[in-house]
C-alpha cells in the first residue's frame, strides 16, 4: 500500500475547512479516502446538537476528495477548484451519527483540459449510503483573480 500525505497537502484548504482524514488509494481515474466521525477528529466543528453530521456534508467531502485526486497531478502547483454541479445526490440517511467510518471513492467519468466529471459514492462498511455525479472546474490563475475582485 502506498502512503499518502495528509489531505490538506493535496488541498487549497486550512482546518477546519479539510473534511477528509486519511488517503487511501489514488490512479489515473480513481481516489478514495476515509474519515471517521468522532467529538475530537475534524468534522466536530460540523456536528449537530445530536452528535451527528448532516447530509449534505457528503457533497464537501466528495468534492475535496476529488481535489485530492487533483492535487495529487499538480505536485506544487495546488490550484483552488471549483464545484459546477451536483446530479443525482442521493443520501441513505439525513445524518450520519459518531463512530461512522465514511469512504469516500470518487471515479473520473469525463475530462476535459479543466472540466471534468466524477461518479462519487460514500460507504460505511462497504454499503452505499450517499451517492452522486459532480462536475468540478479548474479556473486559470485570471479567472481566479476576476472572482475574488
Amino acid at each position: 500500500m502506498t502512503n499518502f500525505a495528509a489531505a490538506s497537502y493535496y488541498l487549497p484548504h486550512q482546518a477546519p475547512m479539510v473534511l477528509i482524514d486519511h488517503i487511501l488509494q489514488i490512479t489515473d481515474e480513481l481516489a478514495e479516502a476515509t474519515v471517521e466521525i468522532t467529538k475530537e477528529g475534524i468534522l466536530a466543528p460540523f456536528l449537530n446538537d445530536q452528535n451527528q453530521l448532516p447530509a449534505w456534508f457528503m457533497i464537501e467531502m466528495m468534492a475535496q476528495t476529488i481535489g485530492v485526486w487533483r492535487g495529487q497531478r499538480a505536485g506544487n502547483d495546488i490550484k483552488l477548484g471549483l464545484l459546477l454541479g451536483v446530479r443525482g445526490f442521493t443520501s441513505k440517511y439525513p445524518s450520519y451519527p459518531l463512530a461512522s467510518v465514511l469512504k469516500i471513492t470518487v471515479q473520473l467519468l469525463l475530462q476535459d483540459v479543466r472540466l471534468a466529471s466524477f461518479d462519487c459514492q460514500l460507504t460505511i462498511a462497504d454499503e452505499i449510503v450517499a451517492q452522486a455525479k459532480l462536475t468540478v472546474y479548474q479556473p486559470s490563475d485570471q479567472e481566479i483573480k476576476q472572482l475574488i475582485k
